[in-house]
């Protein structure tokens, strides 16, 4: 086994959002999770090398998940291992598609198993070049129909494109309800159920304890807990490599309109939770994902332990359904040069289905198995008031699937278009605007067709 490190990762404004995304979150931010498609008449046809069952394969893995790799190594010794270290293609990186590309023109020099972002499946499917084959393999070859049926509801779809899956989902983000059960219970509060208790609770907060909040729009990623888990058809995929753009939907103004009044009277922040100096003491809710937990309030708030509890996913008056949002996640992808795919499928499927390995990873399983492992391991709830599992499991089915994996990041239209009209006093409905046409130009710029409508 070797152990080499290429590639850097890049830095966050704060200590906190360094070693969240860097140490947990798992991509957050560029994790979009829906089914990506592409025109089939372009999607590769995978062939197979020349197949040696005792070559040593190549494995490109963050930090975090460093530790998982060396002890599948200390395992199976019998598994030959170049172990490499990356930026895991965090913030944005296209660190492993420059790579990739000057593989596909030298003809080597490909891993065989890469831990990344869902982004990366939009480019990964299919050749970067006519004469090149597409660098993942369509797993659904390679593992049982049986492994894939039992990942959480929804969580595979950024991996399938035109009919194959190219990847097996590392983890989830699902977005929840966060509380803080000792101030609730306190003042008297009941958690909300539907979206229009929480705009009532928020008002109440702001008549009757000034200063604390029931969220925040700040961050590069709270469109993904509040407009994704409105349904918001900001970026839906609606045919082959056409993508609908649409912020004039009533599922995305409802969402703006029902913000509107909690910015305006300061129980929802238009400071990031993650800004520098944020006093987390303040927060009685905040909607968003089950990194949240262990990460923001444990973490970076220092909140106690024993006050944070975790709710379902707010739904609508009237909703029948819950549907909720996703704030991360990663991607593993077996290279479709693989020369020993049967160590590489191997490897890849414990990553991601070991309940012995998965039950200290150190955010939410998307394999149910898994997940369940997870939660039944003290250290990953025994710091709430609560048991969060049945939320927990609950919310990784209800994922919406209409926010779709694209080529690009949806926290850059949100960070250039919305962040900075929010901060100057603007109202976010003011901003739906501005935030389509930044979407809609992020889209035609990596080649998707728009429709508004």
């Amino acid at each position: 086994m070797s152990i080499s490190t290429v590639g850097r990762t890049r830095g966050r404004t704060t200590a906190a959002a360094a070693f969240v995304v860097g140490a947990a979150v798992a991509l957050s931010g560029c994790a979009s999770t829906s089914v990506g498609t592409t025109d089939s008449t372009t999607a590769s046809v995978f062939k197979q090398a020349t197949q040696n069952d005792s070559a040593s394969i190549t494995v490109w893995t963050d930090s975090t998940r460093l530790p998982d790799v060396q002890k599948y190594q200390q395992e199976h010794p019998n598994v030959k291992m170049n172990i490499v270290t990356y930026d895991g293609s965090a913030d944005g990186s296209t660190y492993l598609q420059t790579k990739v590309q000057l593989f596909d023109r030298t003809g080597s020099g490909w891993p065989d198993v890469v831990f990344a972002s869902p982004t990366d499946v939009t480019w990964a499917s299919a050749p970067t070049s006519p004469s090149a084959q597409a660098f993942a393999a369509p797993v659904d070859q390679l593992v049982p129909a049986s492994t894939l049926q039992g990942f959480a509801t929804g969580s595979l779809a950024p991996c399938q494109v035109s009919g194959h899956t190219y990847c097996l989902r590392n983890d989830i983000a699902q977005v929840v309800t966060w509380y803080n059960k000792k101030l609730m219970d306190q003042w008297g509060y009941q958690v909300p159920t539907t979206w229009e208790q929480y705009q009532a609770l928020g008002e109440k907060v702001a008549a009757q304890h000034p200063g604390y909040v029931v969220g925040a729009v700040g961050d590069t990623n709270s469109q993904e807990s509040y407009f994704w888990s409105s349904q918001c058809p900001a970026q839906q995929l609606v045919g082959n490599n056409t993508l609908k753009v649409d912020l004039s939907s009533p599922d995305c103004t409802r969402m703006s309109s029902l913000l509107d009044p909690l910015i305006a009277d300061k129980s929802v922040s238009t400071q990031g939770f993650f800004t520098q100096g944020f006093d987390g003491s303040k927060v009685l809710m905040a909607v968003g994902p089950s990194w949240y937990g262990q990460y923001l309030f444990n973490s970076a708030f220092k909140t106690p332990s024993g006050e944070i509890a975790a709710a379902a996913p707010l739904k609508w008056d009237g909703q029948s359904t819950v549907a909720t949002g996703n704030v991360g996640g990663g991607i593993w992808m077996i290279s479709s040069h693989s020369t020993n795919l049967k160590a590489a499928t191997a490897l890849t499927s414990w990553l991601t289905t070991s309940t012995e390995n998965l039950q200290n990873a150190p955010t939410y399983p998307a394999y149910v198995a898994g997940a369940k492992a997870w939660l039944a391991n003290p250290a990953n709830k025994s710091y709430f008031a609560d048991d969060v599992s049945s939320v927990f499991l609950s919310a990784a089915n209800d994922v919406w699937t209409g926010w779709s994996n694209t080529k690009f990041s949806d926290a850059t239209p949100w960070s250039n278009a919305v962040l900075p009209a929010l901060t100057a006093g603007k109202s976010l409905t003011s901003t739906l605007p501005a935030w389509q046409t930044a979407i809609v130009n992020e889209a035609k710029s990596v080649g998707y067709t728009v429709v508004t409508q």
